[in-house]
């Protein structure tokens, strides 16, 4: 899973393992100093591969930020062997750094479970108003009637009485319903301003489309200031496959199971979105057209083994991709727009999985059969 969106579960180490207690100023490791460790030798694996990825930074001119070290973390692990990965992946299973992205989409979550709540008190609410009303036209038919059949008028006079008693109460409950729809519309705009400001695309699980264009932008910036390379890629279900299937349920659980395959393909770095209309994109970070095209083909081919069970038939997945680069002097809306022309591009031959689009070279890759 991508970025913020990775549910990673963390362990504090053991005070066995490293006891900050026992290094005191008595010790003999407390003169220890960082001058005193040998940093051009490194000696785990580990150690050695931190070195490589802090060299690659050097050599491309990049500052060795924790976010730009993490970019070539991630990136340069990919060539390395599995024993390597599966130790970085232990130590990252030490990681106990919180995630302020993790907690802003929990806070979303929170928000939008209140927002139902409300909404639900509200239509409590509204249909007791209307329950109220309806005893009150019944109570007065049964008066009408009691009027032209009965002349008992001890029985009217306690019509009347209940009729008055109710009417009393629908008024209550009319103004505690304006109340509560005060209060409803008060909390409503509250909540719109917030999700004006989420990240977060509830349905899907992933980016919503404002996060991913304020990355693109930070991107933009970024590549400009230290001329490294960076793609977009946008990801749509094939259309051939939605005018097959045209069962809106089938087709939004497939759609849902392509957001799910992007987080589990993307790396750490990378930022999966919703664009919108079941239209997905990522922000793949210093990683070249050639490099992109690779993990849209290891997409393509994901997504091609998974297949879908609709009733007793079985469905081969589909997808559609479009790739473009992130450079100058292109604004955020013309790169968006020329990932999705590479869509439009990859549908005029059925053969095309994805198209990557743009200035100078237009570079086409087909499906291996």
């Amino acid at each position: 899973m991508s970025g913020g969106l990775r549910n990673r579960n963390r362990r504090v180490a053991k005070a066995s393992e490293f006891d900050l207690e026992s290094f005191s100023e008595s010790s003999p490791e407390a003169d220890i100093t960082f001058d005193a460790l040998d940093l051009n030798n490194p000696v785990s694996e580990v150690e050695i591969y931190a070195k490589e990825v802090l060299n690659a930074l050097i050599k491309d001119n990049l500052p060795p930020t924790p976010n730009n070290f993490s970019l070539y973390f991630d990136r340069l692990l990919e060539k390395k062997s599995e024993n390597l990965k599966k130790q970085i992946k232990s130590l990252l299973e030490l990681d106990d750094d919180d995630n302020n992205d993790d907690k802003t989409i929990m806070l979303e979550q929170s928000l939008k479970q209140g927002f139902s709540s409300i909404k639900n008190i509200l239509s409590v609410t509204v249909g007791l108003y209307k329950n109220m009303n309806l005893m009150s036209k019944i109570l007065e038919k049964r008066k009408k009637e009691l009027l032209e059949n009965s002349t008992e008028t001890e029985a009217i006079n306690i019509i009347n009485t209940l009729g008055g008693d109710v009417d009393k109460l629908n008024t209550i409950v009319k103004k505690q319903s304006l109340q509560m729809k005060n209060i409803y519309d008060d909390t409503a705009g509250i909540v719109k301003q917030v999700e004006n400001e989420t990240i977060f695309d509830n349905k899907f699980g992933v980016y919503n489309k404002r996060y991913l264009l304020t990355k693109i932008e930070q991107e933009i910036e970024l590549v400009d200031n230290y001329k490294h390379k960076s793609s977009l890629i946008m990801i749509e279900l094939s259309r051939d496959l939605k005018n097959e299937v045209k069962n809106e349920k089938a087709l939004n659980l497939m759609t849902k199971t392509i957001a799910r395959l992007l987080l589990k393909t993307s790396r750490r770095s990378d930022i999966v979105a919703h664009y919108g209309n079941g239209i997905f994109s990522m922000l793949l970070k210093h990683t070249d057209i050639e490099s992109a095209q690779k993990a849209s083909h290891r997409l393509c081919e994901l997504v091609s083994n998974s297949n879908f069970f609709l009733a007793d038939k079985e469905i081969q997945l589909k997808v559609s991709i479009g790739i473009t680069d992130i450079r100058l002097p292109f604004a955020v809306e013309e790169i968006v727009m020329n990932a999705l022309n590479g869509i439009k591009k990859a549908y005029e031959n059925p053969k095309k999985d994805y198209y990557a689009n743009i200035e100078e070279t237009s570079v086409v890759k087909k499906k291996e059969e």
